[in-house]
């Protein structure tokens, strides 16, 4: 026998059957990569707006180079040496995340930021190296970061590329630290903190901030190249940050006048707790800055530019 199906429910069945194929149809399934890809982009900022005076100062041809007495804190002393802090205006690749040999509108222009300290242990030399690229725009984290430390027992390197992720790459002598590669999401860097200082100090970030601490104090002292939780202060010439699981504060001194110089720094780490509890300062005192196209400073000739610098 053959059931005839009312007329009202034969269209309640079709509409069904429209719904769900429609929607079976219809329907775009996003993919855990893709979720990680959304969550783990930058969002974009509005892009700082660069005065004349920044103009004239940073894209005239040369660097700015400043030389700064060093008291550095390491095995428990302080030692006496030197540091070096060296600011240019370079066009980068975007995609090799290397300086551009020649212009290109599609390149990125950065900030360069280079950092030396030099100092001595007993009988044998220190000389560590941070370079942070980041970008004039201000508007963004910085796209790579290098540091390496060299002494007589051996080297370290450690370099970050800002892709989807910081994209770390670690290299050391060090037991258990061997060659590693892994990522860190994308959040505040200490290093690109002092360039953004140097663009415009108004725009640091201040309060509870999670924050990757420098790749040297990173490599001294065996951590983990992680966010960590950091209180963000500022005043109209200092720049401070305290890592409570860390132990640690650093103090940026700077020029509340264009083009807001870097007049020295302290970091104090505490070691240890209770009555065994150690605290040392690191110190940076400015000597001396001068404006130089230093890569045509070369010959034997130019020796005398490191006593204008009082570097010996």
């Amino acid at each position: 026998m053959i059931r005839i199906i009312k007329p009202k429910l034969l269209l309640i069945l079709i509409t069904l059957f429209i719904y769900v194929t429609s929607c079976k149809d219809n329907t775009t399934t996003t993919s855990e990569n893709d979720i990680a890809t959304v969550s783990k982009a930058e969002e974009p900022q509005p892009k700082t707006k660069l005065s004349d005076d920044f103009k004239n100062y940073w894209y005239n041809g040369e660097a700015e180079i400043t030389s700064y007495k060093l008291e550095q804190a390491r095995y428990g002393e302080i030692r006496e040496g030197q540091a070096v802090l060296v600011f240019v205006t370079e066009d980068f690749l975007p995609k090799e995340q290397v300086k551009a040999n020649n212009y290109d509108e599609t390149n990125t222009p950065i900030l360069k930021f280079n950092a030396t300290k030099n100092f001595n242990t007993g009988i044998y030399p220190y000389s560590i190296m941070e370079s942070t690229f980041y970008p004039v725009a201000n508007n963004q984290h910085a796209l790579k970061i290098t540091a390496s430390v060299q002494e007589w027992c051996g080297q370290v390197y450690t370099q970050v590329n800002n892709r989807n992720q910081f994209e770390v790459r670690s290299h050391s002598y060090f037991q258990g630290e061997a060659d590693e590669t892994f990522n860190v999401e994308k959040t505040w860097t200490e290093n690109e903190l002092w360039t953004k200082l140097r663009i415009d100090p108004q725009s640091l970030p201040v309060g509870d901030l999670q924050i990757v601490p420098s790749l040297e104090f990173s490599r001294l002292h065996h951590k983990k190249l992680k966010a960590h939780n950091a209180l963000a202060s500022k005043t109209n010439d200092s720049y401070t940050l305290h890592y409570e699981d860390l132990n640690r504060t650093l103090k940026i001194n700077f020029s509340p006048n264009f083009p807001f110089e870097i007049l020295g720094w302290e970091e104090t780490i505490v070691n240890g707790v209770g009555t065994n509890a150690e605290t040392l300062t690191s110190k940076a005192s400015k000597l001396k800055s001068i404006k130089s196209d230093y890569w045509n400073k070369k010959s034997n000739a130019d020796l005398k530019l490191r006593d204008s610098l009082k570097l010996h």
